[in-house]
């Protein structure tokens, strides 16, 4: 799957886009080589995931101890951004030490080079953001605070919007494994999580106020991750621990061509009836193919009857 030019963004990123953050978000950060989902059921899953995601990478308690404070919380995404410029690539590598009897990474090059390259981008873009910020609030030029304000509040809803979109494809982990990223929502959650746990700071909370804010947000995150993993086995046949290279691909999305009566749907074998496992497509009532059947009467324009 290698990427062409111009393929990172499909052509949906014009001039016209980037001047609104949101749909330049969009294109920069859910670029065109991540596939399209499998399943819509899948989908409301990972934006179920997403919203955890997001309260574990705030903090509820941040707002709940001593109000909201825009700079310390950029200062944390920035934090939170390095953490997963290291933890995002040592996960993938511990998977591919997994995944190692059943192929090569070189087979997973190139979407591997293409989830790097948008991680190095939003961090990129937290730390450019907070920059900015400063740069603000240190300045007393109001020129220079109305010119970077303006540049500081597009990129806010870019960062933003980025922010939503890496969430839920992951950094487009999804190009080399359908599991990745519901994998690498539950290590970044706990790993949030497992520094106030391990010292014990509950940030001025009650213990059981302290444990549901800490613990709430990694608990959901993993109950719906597994959920997610467990419909891709189920349903598709993708599992964790099988190499990319050995799982069937997936069908494009698209319109399903209409199936004739009687006949079972393209590209699946036919499973007969549950109740009757000799059940054949073309036996009425699910007969046995082999079963006698009833003959009608015989009738004189018909030669073999009917």
């Amino acid at each position: 799957m290698a990427r062409t030019r111009g393929s990172w963004t499909g052509g949906t990123l014009t001039v016209r886009s980037v001047l609104k953050p949101q749909d330049a978000a969009r294109a920069v950060f859910h670029p065109a080589w991540i596939p399209q989902p499998l399943d819509p059921s899948v989908e409301r899953l990972k934006r179920f995931r997403v919203i955890a995601g997001a309260v574990a990478s705030l903090g509820v308690y941040t707002f709940i101890e001593g109000g909201f404070d825009f700079t310390e919380l950029l200062e944390n995404a920035m934090t939170a951004s390095v953490v997963l410029l290291f933890l995002t690539p040592l996960t993938v590598g511990v998977m591919l030490w997994v995944w190692r009897r059943g192929g090569t990474v070189r087979q997973l090059r190139v979407p591997l080079l293409n989830s790097l390259l948008l991680l190095l981008l939003f961090v990129g873009c937290v730390a450019a953001l907070l920059l900015l910020v400063q740069t603000v609030n240190g300045s007393a030029n109001p020129v220079v605070i109305i010119g970077v304000g303006m540049t500081m509040m597009w990129m806010l809803v870019f960062t933003a919007y980025g922010a939503v979109r890496v969430s839920g494809n992951f950094f487009g982990t999804a190009a080399t494994h359908r599991c990745l990223p519901p994998l690498l929502a539950m290590v970044t959650s706990w790993l949030v999580a497992v520094p106030d746990l391990a010292t014990g700071d509950l940030h001025g909370l009650s213990l059981t106020l302290g444990i549901v804010f800490i613990l709430g947000a990694p608990v959901t995150v993993t109950a719906i991750a597994l959920l997610e993993m467990g419909r891709l086995k189920r349903r598709y046949g993708i599992r964790l621990k099988a190499h990319p290279a050995t799982l069937a691909p997936a069908p494009a999305p698209g319109p399903v061509p209409p199936v004739p009566p009687g006949m079972p749907p393209a590209g699946s074998p036919y499973l007969p009836p549950q109740g009757n496992p000799y059940g054949h497509p073309y036996a009425p009532g699910g007969q046995h193919p082999y079963a006698p059947h009833p003959h009608p009467p015989y009738s004189p324009q018909h030669p073999y009857g009917g």
